[in-house]
């Protein structure tokens, strides 16, 4: 790795964190399913894909430190008062919202897609857990954007030598880790969400708003699904 350049080493902790994201999303559950016996997915089966997802942070944490040597936060995070901080959380969470309601509407008027089925089977064991709820929040909220606004954007932004690109990949690969729900709205509304992300990232430069403000998306929309049944919320 000695030989390798700075910006060589860069693509290749970005590919290895897509590659073992993708991964984890593909074949996690059958991995967990041979492990524990449990050909089902169930409550304990899916906290223990979150856990795999945290051990993806540390293989990329841990590249980092031994390979790259450089922080793992190219950007420094900038210091904010604390009404910056709510102000922001609620503005992107309605953008956010609202951006996605508006294209989920439109691709279900315009293709006639159905609900993600894999939405509908994770349901379940979601109702009442508030544990597993939090837990999968958290993951979601700290993991993904710690690597993929945290880690890949800056460092493909220093490799292109492009602010628009950084933001471009970072919120393309985000929709893609996404597929695996098995419609178009689950790639594209992750993607829309992604590049609201980056563009926040690039010009305030603070993670911990963005990990907020995605435990916030998926905590309300989580919570919403536990009270009313999905099949009523289908253009959410």
């Amino acid at each position: 790795m000695k030989d390798i350049s700075l910006s060589g080493k860069y693509s290749i902790g970005i590919l290895l964190t897509f590659v073992i994201l993708i991964e984890l999303m593909l074949y996690a559950f059958s991995v967990i399913n041979i492990v524990t016996g449990i050909k089902a997915i169930t409550s304990y089966t899916f906290f223990l894909s979150r856990i795999a997802i945290w051990s993806a942070l540390l293989i990329i944490f841990l590249y980092n430190f031994f390979i790259e040597r450089k922080p793992f936060l190219l950007k420094e995070e900038k210091k904010y008062s604390l009404s910056f901080y709510i102000r922001a959380v609620l503005i992107l969470y309605f953008i956010c919202t609202i951006g996605g309601v508006i294209l989920n509407a439109v691709f279900m008027y315009l293709i006639q897609e159905k609900p993600s089925e894999k939405l509908f089977e994770l349901t379940s064991i979601f109702k009442n857990n508030y544990f597993l709820i939090i837990f999968t929040c958290i993951t979601a909220g700290a993991v993904e954007e710690l690597l993929m606004r945290g880690y890949i954007q800056p460092r493909v932004e220093k490799i292109y030598n492009s602010p628009v690109t950084g933001i471009l990949i970072s919120a393309i690969l985000f929709g893609i880790l996404h597929s695996t729900y098995g419609t178009v709205g689950q790639v594209i509304i992750p993607f829309f969400i992604g590049l609201v992300f980056a563009i926040f990232y690039k010009l305030y430069s603070n993670i911990k708003i963005l990990i907020i403000c995605h435990f916030m998306i998926d905590f309300v929309s989580m919570m919403i699904m536990n009270f009313i049944d999905i099949k009523h919320l289908s253009v959410f």
